[in-house]
């Protein structure tokens, strides 16, 4: 079970793509929560949700090294999605980056 938070400015514009993953995740058989936030709403997530990676749409790039400094203190990555990926809503693609993220004990 993989939970992968996606976030961007709103946390609207990411939700195609949430929808996206959820139907690749499903086709192969992965169970995974996905689920999109404002890139203002990650700290209070973590503290309250388990998330395993946390992925930046391309809008909320300049966020990035603050969520870094935040993921690290709850041991998780984060990244910035790819700017082709997002602008198709590659959902298989996207799912795919998020697991290469996720750290494995």
């Amino acid at each position: 079970m993989y939970n992968i938070l996606l976030c961007c400015s709103a946390g609207m514009s990411t939700s195609l793509l949430v929808t996206k993953m959820k139907k690749y995740a499903e086709s192969i058989d992965v169970e995974a929560t996905i689920w999109a936030i404002s890139v203002n709403d990650i700290e209070s997530t973590l503290k309250q949700s388990a998330v395993d990676v946390i992925l930046l749409g391309p809008q909320a790039r300049y966020k990035l090294s603050t969520t870094k400094a935040i993921c690290a203190e709850y041991s998780i990555d984060c990244d910035v999605i790819n700017m082709s990926d997002y602008g198709v809503m590659n959902g298989e693609n996207v799912f795919k980056h998020a697991l290469t993220l996720i750290k494995h004990d």
